[in-house]
């Protein structure tokens, strides 16, 4: 008791039934962060100048090019699971069983972002430096899904907050444990271990935590905000990714998500170099959206937020003359004439 006290322990399932309809923590999770993610974007979009509702225009292309990006990234780099002997490649399109790498979901995803910003009239770079943190932060959220699936953890440990693993059993399906349950609370061997998934998810809040301290403090932009994110975040995930146990292919003895943290942070590194001689960052100008609404579109019943005065109102006030009706027109004085 004592010893089981002294650690983390784990969610017995990670997918509940609502009748027909399962519930998976999972993807439940993936949801959370792309909201929060979408709110905290629009509202440094906003602070930045740039037109409300963007950040959610752009998600609706960059979250499906994200989600198939990320997906892709995870097949390719673990084929074994899908193509081998024995295994169903049908469930490469499974993914709600969990498998989305980060980096295919990000790069994916940008070309989406890049679609609806050419569309829109707004750099790309100004909109990826307003939802870096917000992105991080999705990020971290995501990593409590695999706490409940049971997956990307460490070696053993005996450290206070070590991971319970139980077995997980699944009589209709024996080899998804995914998709299990665990009965009984029978510990795995090599339980208690690292939770590297919780390493990750405080990581994460870290460097979301520096990007806002950064882009306050020196007015970031030009993707300078974005560029910070992956450097910070690639330094952590590439630490921790040498403490997971969980199989995964090595080139050169490095598993391949440290040699992409390697790339993608030296190539962060020089891009947050370069893009700093492009000189200040955004006017506010540039970042509104050339289908928002000009000035003729405004409804008139629309309260200004400067001085709660009606915009109809202004517009009447600031009418020349020569448009008031003539009723209302000042008597004009009778002209001199040299007879007077």
């Amino acid at each position: 008791m004592s010893a089981y006290l002294a650690t983390i322990p784990s969610p017995d399932r990670g997918v509940w039934h609502l009748g027909p309809i399962p519930l998976r923590a999972y993807a439940l999770c993936i949801i959370a962060g792309i909201i929060v993610a979408i709110w905290w974007g629009e509202r440094r979009w906003a602070a930045r100048g740039g037109t409300k509702g963007t950040v959610i225009d752009i998600a609706v292309f960059a979250v499906p090019f994200g989600l198939v990006g990320g997906r892709l990234y995870h097949v390719i780099t673990d084929p074994e699971l899908y193509f081998t002997e024995g295994k169903n490649p049908w469930n490469a399109f499974a993914i709600w069983d969990g498998g989305l790498g980060i980096w295919g979901a990000i790069a994916l995803g940008a070309v989406g972002a890049l679609i609806a910003c050419r569309r829109k009239g707004i750099p790309l770079p100004a909109m990826a430096d307003a939802i870096a943190p917000g992105i991080v932060v999705a990020q971290a959220i995501g990593r409590i899904g695999n706490y409940f699936n049971q997956e990307l953890y460490g070696a053993h440990t005996d450290l206070p907050w070590g991971l319970e693993v139980y077995q997980r059993f699944n009589p209709e399906d024996p080899d998804n444990l995914l998709n299990g349950v665990a009965t009984g609370h029978i510990p795995l061997p090599e339980s208690p271990v690292h939770p590297t998934f919780l390493y990750e998810l405080i990581w994460n809040l870290l460097v979301a935590l520096l990007v806002v301290w950064a882009d306050r403090r020196f007015k970031l932009g030009h993707g300078r905000a974005f560029a910070l994110y992956v450097a910070g975040y690639t330094v952590g995930r590439g630490w921790i990714e040498m403490m997971r146990t969980d199989t995964a292919n090595h080139i050169l003895g490095l598993r391949v998500n440290v040699w992409t943290s390697i790339l993608l942070f030296a190539a962060a590194v020089v891009y947050f170099v370069l893009a700093g001689k492009r000189g200040p960052r955004e006017l506010p100008e540039t970042l509104v959206s050339k289908d928002a609404p000009g000035p003729d579109e405004v409804p008139v019943d629309d309260a200004s937020p400067a001085d709660g005065e009606p915009e109809h109102a202004k517009v009447a006030a600031e009418a020349p003359a020569a448009e008031k009706p003539a009723d209302e027109a000042p008597a004009e004085e009778p002209k001199k004439t040299d007879e007077s």
